[in-house]
């Protein structure tokens, strides 16, 4: 296993160190990036320019003291493997044609992965201008964020209904299925690449009702944990939302490490999670606010942390609307932090 302070948090506890890194650290906060999208509208096409999604992986890094680079993709890179066609427009996010199950289930992992190479070329290429010392974090989507996505067809934020989404439960079961397989793949394909850390994002796991977590979420998360430890890579899991059930899917999904969303009592999630390292938290529209204010906040949760091993990080990703000053002011005070 590659060493650095990233894994040394998560695989030996080690609390000495605070790492330090931002979901959406390489985005639309950051002048340099929105320069590269000015002239770059194809949002997916952009995912798959290795040289362009390397260059805007390594922009947060070039910055601030930051302990991993995550690489610039999108979850979603997935249902496209999987011959789904996906398209990013502008002010309503993404929109999935119809899902041709026939043609979703007869995609071989051969093809898949040919689909999305570039985004494995974007991490070899990363990989070669990274620092030693700096974890590469690969990502995909959990199989129940990417099934609400393929079905439903764009974002689930308001108008899902989730007893409509289920009245086709052996469809979604296939589908299922048919996503545990190619992801084990794709994460075999970014760790052969270069990545040497692994986070699942179920960003939409919050959804689901209480009873139906162990199918959608627990059993298939489980299955690419399982995979990614036999690679002896460490893997952090996102579940967003899903409160009190936490505590649950910690003791269940056995990740390395829980990333918390800002709902979560910071307090709660260290007495509960037995130890488990932990990643995250702070509301990023927190970061929105004064100085002194968010200093409280990054506080709140360093003062919860101390000498327990923890990663920080936020409880989802840096808004467009955040100063790239904001950032470098909380490494600041977590640097200064004793």
């Amino acid at each position: 296993m590659e060493s650095n302070k990233l894994s040394d948090c998560i695989i030996n506890k080690n609390v000495n160190y605070i790492p330090i890194w931002f979901m959406r650290q390489a985005g639309r906060y950051l002048p340099e990036f929105r320069e590269i999208r000015k002239k770059n509208k194809d949002f997916l096409k952009l995912c798959f320019n290795p040289e362009l999604s390397a260059e805007i992986s390594l922009q947060p890094l070039q910055r601030f003291d930051l302990d991993a680079a995550i690489i610039f993709s999108d979850i979603l890179t997935v249902p496209y493997g999987l011959n789904q066609s996906v398209n990013f427009v502008k002010g309503q996010g993404p929109i999935l044609q119809d899902l041709d199950l026939e043609k979703t289930l007869e995609t071989t992992t051969e093809n898949f992965s040919k689909k999305i190479e570039p985004s494995y070329e974007a991490i070899k290429l990363l990989k070669k201008k990274l620092s030693k010392n700096k974890a590469l974090i690969g990502f995909l989507g959990a199989p129940w964020t990417l099934l609400v996505y393929m079905f439903h067809k764009k974002s689930p934020k308001s108008e899902m209904k989730i007893e409509d989404f289920f009245k086709n439960k052996k469809k979604i079961d296939k589908v299922l299925e048919k996503l545990v397989e190619v992801l084990c793949v794709h994460i075999d394909n970014q760790i052969k690449a270069g990545a040497n850390t692994i986070q699942i994002f179920d960003s939409w796991a919050g959804i689901l009702n209480k009873e139906d977590l162990p199918h959608y979420c627990y059993e298939p998360t489980i299955k690419l944990v399982n995979h990614i430890k036999s690679k002896k890579i460490p893997v952090i899991c996102f579940p967003r939302g899903i409160k009190e059930n936490y505590a649950e899917f910690v003791k269940t999904v056995k990740p390395d490490c829980v990333n918390i969303d800002y709902d979560i009592n910071p307090e709660w999630a260290k007495n509960n999670f037995g130890g488990l390292p932990i990643q995250g938290g702070l509301d990023p529209k927190l970061l929105l606010q004064e100085d002194n204010n968010i200093e409280k906040h990054v506080s709140k949760y360093l003062n919860v942390f101390k000498n327990y091993p923890y990663i920080f990080n936020l409880g989802h990703g840096v808004l467009p609307e955040t100063k790239p000053e904001t950032i470098l002011k909380i490494i600041e005070i977590i640097k200064n932090t004793k």
